[in-house]
């Protein structure tokens, strides 16, 4: 019985957080190497950096990856978690390794719109692979959380100026529509990157103030086998007591709701709004959360 003991203890969580940040590594790593470096494209970040001194100084993009990460995490030593740092350790090393691994891979197109259309898809997938491991890819991340405590600038607009000041240099060292197919790239990545880490199924939220607001309740319980919430509210302008329905649907479920909330009252106000991801019974579960 101890084996079993043994296999119950295992961090099985964290091995799978590494096999996703691997296999997250492996395809940013081919996407760089089969579509933007031949294509002349640059890309945000360390990564971008990378690659234009490969441009200019054929400086492998590898191990230009893991020297330009190595004075950012000793940055970010005390602002991140321990686990965190382990993991975009694991990562920034996985995608040095992997940069030298593909560094052979036939380039996939020679059209750079294609490529960075498909090379925003890649990337994006394997970064979202990353972040919903827990990793990162360290890189301007940290030196942008680091610039935010000791500057009147957010993370945000620190990274935005950091991605600027790289397209920038790309439209002087080739031409300004290299810069302007690196940021279609970057859109789509970032596109991607929040679609692996909230899913593809995206649901709806019912917010309806009504004057029936129990029968509605019941009627979506008992078709839809949705749970329903009821909220005390008054109105600010009649001063009048209500109660509010709100319940989240799948976005197929949507004509069935509005049927049923006009059926029992067409004068209803109801208000819908996009949820990107749900996590709960009747939709998805915990586990990889």
């Amino acid at each position: 019985m101890g084996w079993r003991k043994k296999i119950t203890k295992f961090p099985w969580q964290l091995l799978q957080h590494f096999l996703g940040v691997l296999a997250g590594a492996l395809t940013v790593a081919f996407s760089i190497n089969s579509l933007i470096i031949p294509n002349h494209i640059a890309d945000g970040g360390v990564t971008g950096i990378a690659i234009i001194l490969h441009y200019l100084l054929t400086w492998p993009v590898s191990l230009t990856v893991f020297l330009l990460n190595v004075p950012l995490f000793l940055l970010g030593l005390k602002m991140v978690g321990r686990e965190f740092l382990i993991l975009s350790t694991f990562g920034v090393g996985a995608v040095s390794i992997a940069l030298g691994f593909t560094s052979q891979v036939p380039a996939l197109t020679n059209d750079s719109l294609l490529a960075a259309i498909f090379g925003g898809v890649l990337t994006g997938i394997g970064m979202g692979l990353i972040f919903r491991s827990r990793g990162s890819l360290g890189g301007t991340d940290i030196l942008a959380v680091y610039l935010s405590r000791t500057t009147p600038f957010s993370v945000g607009q620190i990274l935005l100026g950091i991605d600027a000041v790289i397209f920038l240099v790309a439209a002087v060292i080739f031409r300004p529509e290299m810069a302007m197919y690196a940021m279609i790239y970057m859109f789509i990545a970032t596109q991607v990157i929040d679609l692996v880490q909230a899913g593809m199924n995206h649901s709806k939220s019912v917010l309806v103030v009504t004057q029936a607001p129990q029968r509605i309740a019941e009627d979506i319980m008992a078709k839809l086998e949705r749970g329903v919430t009821l909220f005390n509210a008054v109105g600010a302008y009649s001063g009048d007591s209500k109660q509010i329905v709100y319940c989240v649907i799948r976005r197929t479920e949507l004509s069935q709701i509005k049927e049923i909330i006009h059926n029992h009252d067409p004068r209803a106000f109801v208000a819908i709004s996009e949820v990107p991801e749900v996590v709960g019974e009747g939709f998805s579960s915990w586990r990889g959360h």
